[in-house]
């Protein structure tokens, strides 16, 4: 995942960073139904505080029985935080209830929504999006037998848009979809605007334009739709164009709903579409990889070498994502990105390397992969690529294993026989770390370590920077033009947050770090 981030947005990243993308998502979710029901005992948004109270024990009944069902059939680990953020998200999108079809409506919705993740799924992924999956089915079902509910979007209140706005944005800000989410808002507010008006005007009303726009930004679902919904990872396509493409389609949809039979295409029948769109996308990046070798490059770095089933296209800085099925996986399942170490012209071999020492059951089924196994490559994502005026200076930044996308990269200009000016800091824990110093030293750019203990034959153009720790002031001083350099950084967020202040200075920033679904 690539981002281009300000002074502000490097330092959230850095505490928020520390926390898993689940357990952020879960966080966000509680705090706004802890929100939803004190609203609701002032009478300020529509569901009574029983209803709230009834709806989220059955639909966490609901999802977290048929995911233990579905688990146990598939010897997965029970995976309680992927239930639960499933019925929060349910609880906002159908209609509450304490009458005894309603709760059985929401009980069919969540029993939909967790049996799509493995039903509807494809090597892993989901093709649509699971609360979406459960709220259409219920609402098809409420034609034939309108007790039992159906999608309400309350959560489409004024009194709720603030506390959805800062928590989606926080949510946003960690994946890094906060560009592709803002341009849905804007499509969806735009295209509702429009059909409100012309609806106004069909009747013989006169238009009241800030009393629209504020009933379209504040009373309508976009805010929640978008945040917590359409900027799933499991179910976007994997480039950044794509994205775009998916999120203008549902905010056309969303922002004028269709009617398909006696039911409307509204929010979540919109996404449906979008998720559809998305999952066409990611067929066309699915590769299949023959291990050919592996080696070690440093004492706990590991490289994997591939061939590839047919040709496919990547660009030098993008990583795919590979399925390594085996038993009883763990909460974190089996796949895994990777950051691509080879070139494009290196095709059909294919390189990755990973970090070893993990006690998962990923990693562990990956280190006994043999020679001649065949791997799933369930899509190639990113947009971590370099400027594409080959004038303009980069400075790249590495921590560790974070050196691969850097590899690709300078691999590829030395294939292509590009001249360009690179500087790369490197930081390790310790100088045997420093892997791929054959690749990194026949493209000739200047290296900068920074490293406990000083390595030894380093190559030509190649510098020490001292055993300190690495922060903002030392990396203006080994790279003192920092200012008319673009940066690119590929490490954890800790570090993106501790070299904020000088990488500020660079003329863009552009990182890599994985979102952590």
């Amino acid at each position: 995942m690539s981002a281009t981030l300000t002074a502000g947005s490097t330092r959230v990243l850095g505490v928020i960073g520390r926390v898993s993308m689940y357990r952020l998502v879960l966080s966000a979710l509680g705090l706004l139904a802890v929100i939803s029901l004190v609203l609701s005992f002032a009478g300020l948004v529509v569901p009574q505080p029983l209803e709230l109270v009834a709806s989220i024990v059955v639909l966490t009944l609901a999802c977290a029985l048929t995911d233990a069902v579905a688990q146990k059939m598939l010897r997965m680990p029970l995976r309680l935080e992927s239930s639960l953020i499933t019925a929060a998200i349910l609880l906002f999108v159908v209609r509450p209830s304490v009458e005894p079809l309603g709760l059985a409506g929401l009980a069919i919705a969540g029993v939909v929504a967790s049996a799509s993740k493995y039903l509807l799924a494809w090597r892993g992924r989901h093709i649509f999006n699971p609360a979406a999956t459960g709220a259409t089915v219920l609402t098809i079902l409420s034609v034939f037998a309108p007790d039992l509910g159906g999608s309400a979007w309350w959560v489409g209140s004024p009194w709720l848009a603030a506390f959805v706005l800062v928590l989606g944005v926080v949510l946003l800000l960690r994946t890094d979809k906060l560009p592709i989410v803002v341009t849905f808002w804007v499509v969806a507010m735009t295209v509702a605007f429009a059909r409100t008006t012309v609806q106004f005007q069909a009747a013989g009303f006169a238009v009241d334009v800030p009393a629209v726009l504020a009933q379209v930004a504040l009373s309508s679902p976009f805010l929640f739709l978008g945040a917590f919904m359409l900027s799933e990872p499991l179910t976007l396509p994997p480039r950044r164009a794509q994205q775009y493409a998916v999120a203008i389609l549902v905010g056309v949809l969303a922002g004028w709903p269709l009617p398909v039979g006696e039911i409307t295409l509204g929010q979540e029948r919109a996404l449906l579409v979008g998720n559809l769109l998305a999952f066409l996308f990611c067929l066309r990046a699915a590769v299949r990889l023959r291990v050919e070798g592996r080696r070690d490059l440093t004492p706990t770095v590991r490289e994997l070498t591939f061939r590839a089933a047919r040709p496919f296209r990547f660009s030098p800085g993008q990583y795919l994502e590979l399925d390594v099925p085996h038993r009883r996986p763990d909460g974190r399942g089996t796949r895994r990105e990777f950051s691509i170490a080879s070139a494009p012209e290196d095709l059909p071999e294919v390189r990755i390397a990973f970090k070893d020492g993990s006690q998962s059951s990923y990693k562990r089924a990956l280190a006994a992969v043999e020679n001649g196994s065949t791997l799933a490559v369930t899509g190639v994502w990113g947009d971590f690529v370099l400027p594409s005026r080959p004038t303009a200076p980069v400075l790249l930044v590495a921590a560790g294993i974070g050196v691969t996308p850097f590899v690709s990269q300078l691999r590829h200009l030395v294939a292509s026989g590009q001249q360009r000016d690179v500087v790369l800091v490197y930081v390790v824990s310790e100088a045997a770390e420093l892997a791929f110093r054959d690749d990194i030293a026949a493209s000739g750019i200047p290296v900068v370590v920074f490293s406990r203990d000083e390595p030894l034959d380093l190559p030509a153009g190649w510098t020490w920077a001292g055993p300190d720790r690495v922060d903002a002031d030392a990396l203006v001083a080994a790279v003192p033009d920092i200012a008319r350099r673009a940066a690119y950084v590929s490490g954890p967020p800790r570090l993106i947050s501790a070299l904020a202040p000088a990488l500020t200075r660079a003329k863009s920033l552009t990182t890599d770090a994985f979102a952590g679904y």
